[in-house]
């Protein structure tokens, strides 16, 4: 089975990338899925989340105020660090552990989405990685019409490696400012389609 990382800085088509994907056969992990998993009530992550950073990040129906652990780990790095040992090596084992089984199933391929792929000394585990990026201002455009700031932009890019960076780390790069049509032919020609069907 060849495997892939794939990574990206935030609102630059990660999520679009595993889309379509999975679309086409493509065996596919997200890590940010793994994450958000990993913190749902009962989980053990959670408690030790609220065990490290107070009750208040935990809301009346036991659920992870994510905005408000946001606010915190994104102006303290120390913060920061403490919840990536909490969450870093569980959601890698997951998403190891996914692989593993794709390899047994006799899988051609398989991708996993780790925005933080480099930072995390991840890229090692894969055959290949692929970076999706896009300009700044395509960027900020993007998060913008999520409801993102301008401040909140500027903090989750602090928190990662810059984007010229992963390209120049990764083995592929695709670039997205164009349509999906363009995106999906970048992507085939990196990472086999499944369905022999497919365009």
């Amino acid at each position: 089975m060849k495997s892939f990382g794939l990574t990206g800085g935030i609102g630059m088509g990660k999520s679009t990338a595993a889309e379509l994907l999975r679309k086409r056969g493509v065996p596919t992990v997200d890590s940010d899925e793994i994450a958000r998993q990993l913190v749902e009530p009962g989980q053990p992550a959670l408690r030790e989340i609220r065990r490290e950073f107070g009750g208040n990040m935990v809301d009346a129906d036991g659920r992870l105020r994510r905005d408000e652990l946001a606010r915190l780990v994104f102006v303290d790095a120390g913060a920061r660090r403490k919840l990536e040992e909490t969450l870093h090596p569980r959601i890698r084992s997951v998403w190891q552990d996914r692989l593993r089984v794709w390899r047994e199933e006799g899988r051609p391929v398989a991708v996993a989405v780790i925005p933080l792929l480099f930072e995390t000394d991840a890229a090692g585990h894969f055959d290949a990685t692929v970076c999706v990026a896009c300009s700044v201002a395509t960027q900020r455009k993007r998060l913008h019409e999520r409801g993102w700031s301008d401040d909140q932009i500027n903090l989750r890019n602090q928190a990662q490696l810059a984007a010229e960076k992963k390209m120049a780390f990764a083995d592929f790069v695709v670039w997205t400012e164009a349509g999906l049509d363009v995106h999906e032919a970048q992507l085939k020609r990196i990472i086999p389609w499944l369905d022999p069907d497919s365009p």
